[in-house]
């Protein structure tokens, strides 16, 4: 499915990435269930080898560059869909406690059989990241939270940031028309530090990553529900 090992291999040195041939079985494997469940459930509009390669995996794997991930770590990855970018950053980081959240079932039903194809523990959790926020087993119990284009980042970061546990970090990958300087006000009134943007390249398009450092505990007032989350975002 995915272009020759070697040609992987050298893309991923390009970039400072160092990509095993083990991990490489796993992420043909991962692609080609991937475009074969897509025929059934709409999960991604990518479905060349070339672009998964570089638009799916890569973009997903270059989260280990730019952002320090403890030994260990609790990560949750948020409105999770087919897995990115949080499966792709578990086949590099085997050490890592992987939680998948996503509102839809029908991800969650692929995610659980794309896990066990590729021999990884994960939890897959169906649930809105809104409800599951204020759970106790899930609130304030991660190093990190990811999410990737889910919604902007107002509404992004309260979803977000309850998950995280004061001293973690969330991390949103976004494209450069959206700015760290957007979740200022939300970060502010659920426990989360200024945030910054860390730009780069991925061939020749323009990536942002916005992240936000936890410093205390979120307010039990969020998140809030659905509807007033998207009717007055913290702007």
């Amino acid at each position: 499915m995915l272009p020759d090992y070697e040609h992987a291999k050298a893309l991923f040195g390009r970039y400072g990435l160092e990509l095993s041939a083990g991990c490489y079985e796993k992420l043909d494997c991962y692609a080609s269930f991937l475009v074969e469940y897509n025929q059934k459930v709409n999960l991604t509009a990518l479905t060349a080898p070339e672009e998964i390669l570089i638009k799916h995996f890569l973009d997903s794997m270059l989260l280990t560059q730019h952002v320090q991930i403890p030994l260990g770590a609790r990560v949750i990855d948020v409105g999770t869909g087919a897995g990115f970018p949080s499966v792709p950053v578990l086949l590099l980081r085997e050490d890592l406690q992987l939680t998948l959240l996503d509102s839809l079932n029908k991800r969650i039903v692929f995610l659980q059989q794309l896990t066990e194809k590729l021999g990884i523990r994960v939890r897959c959790i169906h649930a809105r990241a809104e409800e599951a926020g204020r759970l106790p087993e899930l609130r304030e119990q991660f190093d990190l939270a990811t999410a990737r284009a889910v919604a902007a980042m107002p509404v992004l970061t309260e979803y977000c940031i309850p998950f995280v546990k004061p001293g973690g970090i969330f991390v949103a990958m976004k494209g450069p028309s959206e700015h760290a300087s957007d979740a200022t006000h939300g970060a502010a009134k659920l426990g989360g530090a200024e945030p910054y943007g860390v730009d780069y390249l991925l061939e020749e398009d323009a990536r942002r990553l916005i992240c936000i450092r936890k410093i205390s505990q979120t307010s039990t007032k969020y998140p809030r529900n659905s509807s007033q989350i998207k009717a007055k975002p913290l702007i």
